[in-house]
C-alpha cells in the first residue's frame, strides 16, 4: 500500500490549462522528488494537495482511503503538511507559540505555556534541532524557521510531508542539516515529497522521482535509474547544456575602471567592515553562510540600509543613496533575493511590473506611450521566455520561476553600470538557469559590473571572476574564480 496516490488529477484556469492527468505514488517512508520546470504544475499540485486549491477532475488516495480536503486544515488533519519557500510563521511570537499555533494547549480554561514549551522541545530534539523554545522566530535565521516549521508538521502527526524548496536560502552547512533530518524522518515512516530545482539534491537525498512537464506527469522513475543528463532532458524535453559560460579566458575584457569601491563600510545591521571592488566588465561573488552580512552590502549600495560608517564610490563618484530611487538615477539596478516582497508587485500586472523602473522614459507631458510600452514588454517576454497568456495577467499568477524573469527583465530596459544579483536563480529550473547564466555572461561582457550573491558555491565557481568571503559581517578572504574551489571559499567562510 503506497503512503500517497495521485490518480489523474487534472486543474484548469481561465485560458490555461495546469494539470491534465497527473498520476503517481509515494510509498511509505520515502523520500520522493517532484521536479520540474517552472510552469510545469508543481506548485498547483501542492496547492491541491495541501487543501488551498480543489481539482477539476481526478482522485488522491492517502494510506488508500480517498483523500479530498476541502481546506488546509482538513490535509492538517488528515496527516499531511506543507513547508512552503515563504514560511508560514508569526515573526513576534515565540517558538513554542508558533509550533501550537491554533493548536494551543490549555489547562482550566488558561493557556498551558509550560505544556507547550516542554512538548516543542521534545518535537525539535525529535529532529535534533537544539533551539530555545522561548525565543522569538524573527531572531532565527532562515534555517532554524525552517525547523520550527518541521517541528509544527510534526506535532500534528504528519504521515505526509511536503517540503516546497527547502534548500533554496541555506548555506553548505544548513544543507546538510536538512539532509539529516529528512533522512530522520524518512527512517521513521514520513514519507517526504521533496520539491527542489536543485538536481544535486535530488540524487544525494530522494529515492525516487517523478517529472512534470507542461502540467502532465512525463514518468515515475527510482533516481538509481537516473544519470543528471537523463533527469535534465525528462523535465525540459531536450538536452540542456548545463556548464556555466567561459569566464575565465583571454577573451573576456574587463577594464581597470572600478565601478563600485566600497571601503571600510559599516551598516547598523550586520555589516562591520567590508571593503571591496567591481570592475567594468567583472562578476564579483559574495560567499558567505546566511547572516554573514552579503544582502545588507547590497542593501546599502541600492539605498535601502544606513551607512553607519565607510564609504562607496560608484564610477569615481561619492555615493550614499538614501532611497533606492536615487540608486536607480545614479545607475545601480537590484534583483533582490526576496522577488515576492521586494521584487515584484504581486497584485500589478506583468506588464506593470516590467516597466517599474522605465516608465518615465515612455511618458509625453505626463500620458504613457502605450505603443511603445507594449513594444517594450512584449521584447522582455520573449527576450526572458515568460510563460503567461497574456502581459496583463496579475504576475501573482506566475510560477516563480517565470516570476523571477520578470524581475530580471525589467531592468534590461534600464541604463545601468552596476547590477547586483541577490540569490537570482533561487527556485529557477535547470533550463532557466543556463539561461540566466548566458545574460549574466552577456552582460558583463557588455561593460557592466555585476556583483553576485549566492548560496550555491557551484554557481559563484563558475560564474564569479572573483570571490569575496565573507563571515559575520567583515571580509575574511578573497581569490580569484579560477584559483578558488568549494573547499578554499569554505575555509575562507570559516575563518
Amino acid at each position: 500500500m503506497y503512503a500517497l496516490e495521485v490518480g489523474q488529477i487534472s486543474k484548469s484556469y481561465p485560458g490555461v490549462r495546469a494539470l491534465d492527468g497527473i498520476a503517481f505514488a509515494c510509498s511509505k517512508g520515502s523520500v520522493h522528488a517532484l521536479v520540474g520546470e517552472n510552469g510545469a504544475g508543481k506548485s498547483t499540485l501542492i496547492r491541491i494537495l495541501s487543501g488551498a486549491t480543489a481539482p477539476d477532475g481526478g482522485e488522491m488516495l492517502l494510506d488508500g482511503r480517498p483523500y479530498v480536503p476541502q481546506t488546509p486544515q482538513e490535509a492538517v488533519l488528515a496527516g499531511v503538511s506543507t513547508i512552503y519557500q515563504e514560511f508560514n510563521l508569526v515573526p513576534g511570537l515565540s517558538v513554542a507559540e508558533n509550533i501550537f499555533l491554533g493548536r494551543e494547549r490549555t489547562a482550566h480554561g488558561l493557556l498551558d505555556a509550560p505544556t507547550m514549551r516542554t512538548e516543542a522541545r521534545a518535537l525539535l530534539a525529535r529532529i535534533g534541532a537544539p533551539i530555545d523554545v522561548r525565543r522569538r522566530v524573527s531572531t532565527l535565521s532562515v534555517a532554524e524557521q525552517q525547523l520550527v516549521e518541521i517541528a509544527k508538521a510534526l506535532a500534528v502527526s504528519a504521515r505526509v510531508l511536503i517540503m516546497d524548496e527547502p534548500s533554496a536560502t541555506l548555506s553548505h552547512h544548513e544543507l546538510s542539516l536538512l539532509y539529516d533530518v529528512v533522512r530522520h524522518l524518512s527512517s521513521e515512516g514520513v514519507t517526504i515529497l521533496y520539491v527542489s530545482h536543485r538536481i544535486d539534491e535530488i540524487f544525494d537525498l530522494c529515492d525516487t522521482c517523478t517529472v512534470m512537464k507542461d502540467g502532465r506527469s512525463v514518468c515515475t522513475r527510482k533516481v538509481a535509474e537516473l544519470d543528471r543528463a537523463t533527469l535534465i532532458r525528462l523535465m525540459v524535453g531536450r538536452d540542456v547544456d548545463t556548464r556555466f559560460p567561459a569566464r575565465r579566458g583571454q577573451d573576456v575584457q574587463r577594464t581597470d575602471d572600478i565601478v563600485l569601491d566600497i571601503k571600510g563600510l559599516r551598516l547598523e545591521q550586520r555589516v562591520q567592515d567590508v571593503s571591496f571592488s567591481v570592475r567594468a566588465g567583472e562578476i564579483v561573488g559574495l560567499a558567505g553562510l546566511v547572516g554573514a552580512g552579503r544582502t545588507e552590502v547590497a542593501r546599502a549600495v541600492f539605498g535601502l540600509d544606513r551607512i553607519v560608517d565607510g564609504e562607496i564610490w560608484l564610477a569615481g563618484r561619492a555615493h550614499r543613496p538614501e532611497t533606492p530611487a536615487q540608486a536607480i538615477a545614479s545607475g545601480v539596478a537590484l534583483v533582490p533575493e526576496d522577488r515576492k516582497g521586494q521584487g515584484l508587485v504581486l497584485n500589478l500586472s506583468i506588464r506593470e511590473n516590467a516597466m517599474l523602473p522605465t516608465l518615465r522614459s515612455i511618458c509625453r507631458f505626463g500620458f504613457v506611450n502605450a505603443r511603445r510600452e507594449r513594444a517594450k514588454v512584449e521584447s522582455i517576454c520573449k527576450d526572458f521566455a515568460v510563460s503567461a497568456s497574456s502581459a496583463e495577467v496579475p504576475v501573482s499568477t506566475l510560477s516563480g520561476g517565470n516570476q523571477q524573469k520578470v524581475v530580471f527583465g525589467k531592468w534590461f530596459e534600464h541604463d545601468y553600470a552596476l547590477l547586483i544579483l541577490d540569490e537570482p536563480t533561487r527556485g529557477v529550473d535547470v533550463g532557466a538557469k543556463a539561461e540566466f547564466y548566458r545574460l549574466m555572461d552577456a552582460i558583463a561582457r557588455a561593460g557592466k559590473a555585476v556583483l553576485l550573491i549566492s548560496s550555491e558555491l557551484p554557481e559563484l565557481l563558475g560564474m564569479a571572476d572573483r570571490i569575496v568571503a565573507l563571515r559575520d559581517g567583515v571580509v575574511t578572504g578573497e581569490a580569484l574564480g579560477h584559483d578558488a574551489t568549494e573547499e578554499s571559499v569554505l575555509q575562507m567562510i570559516a575563518r
